[in-house]
């Protein structure tokens, strides 16, 4: 397997600390090592890594991860400088630049904003420095957070094109049930697919230093396959794990569609991993067949319920009426419309609406599937 050009590497805030709750120094720099013997094999990487809350707990002492958004903003403040300086001064030992990017939501809902990142990101690798990406949770609210970096890694794997992104946790992989609760727990090697099965297997307890568990992952997991991009979860403290796996060696667990599968483009990626979605519409069976084996648009007819406050143009969830998700897409009706025209054929809406306002609820070119 020829090595990759391109890898997104996300570290979680649980493999960066050590038991106390403070930046492991030696860990960062066994990261660094991998990182730069990657570079000097002509592979580019982009490390996208938690820790600055669990950083800041340290310099402001926390005994623990504070509960209020002041305090956990002002965690961020303190421990961004050191997270990033960690970084800088192993990569500087080893004649690697590192450069800072610290992102919110919000920042990459505007699509002009999204492809600016694209372009920053796209000129660092070119000058062959070594970006570091976080969440900007010294800003982020509730609402334009992302979450879990998880996400954000997905999100970054997508912007820079990458040919693989790595998920380094604190566990091996997925497994057929939680190893901690069940001892005939197996983990599972490959997935082409995160569909309920899948996801019934998510455990979603992350631990005290992060935000993520296994949930979110699956979630970032099911992004990537729909761009097309190899995922692998594994454990992060493993001696060499970034480069074996980059290697192709078989670790952990690797998210990858078949091969031949359609990949999404960018502007549909955006749709799906930028954007904030405003409501929800739920799919009867048919709508929901169509959509998944057929890549059909969603017509009013097959909407089943819809939930939320949102405009024309904004950004929906659509669910089975089970609530399992099924992408992502933006929404042709506002919510008061939608609810209006939800079971009704484009027929009966264009008598009443006109024949322009006679459209599908979600058009296939607006509509990430995952």
């Amino acid at each position: 397997m020829p090595m990759p050009g391109l890898i997104v590497a996300k570290v979680g805030s649980s493999t960066l600390v050590d038991e106390e709750g403070a930046l492991d120094a030696a860990y960062v720099r066994a990261l660094c090592d991998q990182v730069s013997r990657l570079v000097g094999m002509g592979t580019r990487v982009v490390v996208v890594s938690s820790g600055a809350v669990a950083c800041g707990r340290d310099v402001l002492g926390f005994p623990e991860r504070p509960a209020d958004m002041a305090s956990l903003q002002a965690c961020a403040a303190a421990g961004q400088a050191r997270l990033t300086q960690a970084y800088a001064d192993v990569l500087a030992e080893r004649g690697i630049p590192c450069a800072q990017i610290l992102l919110t939501r919000r920042d990459v809902m505007d699509r002009e904003a999204f492809l600016n990142a694209r372009t920053t990101l796209a000129r660092l690798l070119e000058l062959g420095a070594v970006p570091v990406v976080n969440e900007n949770d010294t800003l982020s609210t509730t609402e334009f957070a992302f979450g879990d970096n998880d996400m954000l890694g997905a999100l970054v794997a997508a912007l820079v094109g990458a040919d693989l992104y790595v998920i380094l946790s604190d566990v091996d992989g997925l497994y057929t049930a939680n190893p901690q609760k069940d001892p005939s727990a197996r983990l599972i090697e490959r997935v082409s697919e995160v569909d309920h099965d899948v996801t019934a297997m998510a455990d979603g307890a992350g631990t005290s230093f992060g935000t993520g568990g296994m949930s979110s992952k699956l979630r970032a997991a099911r992004a990537m396959i729909a761009a097309g991009v190899p995922t692998v979860i594994c454990r992060g403290r493993r001696p060499d794990v970034l480069v074996e796996v980059a290697s192709g060696a078989s670790i952990g667990t690797r998210f990858e569609a078949p091969e031949g599968s359609p990949h999404e483009g960018g502007r549909k990626l955006w749709i799906g991993l930028a954007e904030v979605p405003r409501g929800t519409i739920a799919l009867d069976a048919g709508a929901s067949r169509a959509v998944l084996e057929h890549g059909a648009s969603i017509l009013p007819v097959g909407v089943a319920a819809t939930s939320g406050t949102y405009a024309a143009g904004d950004v929906v969830s659509v669910t089975t009426e089970a609530g399992d998700l099924i992408g992502r897409g933006i929404a042709r009706y506002s919510s008061e419309d939608m609810q209006r025209v939800r079971g009704l054929r484009l027929d009966v809406i264009a008598r009443f609406l006109g024949e322009a306002g006679a459209q599908p609820a979600v058009h296939r070119d607006d509509l990430l599937v995952f």
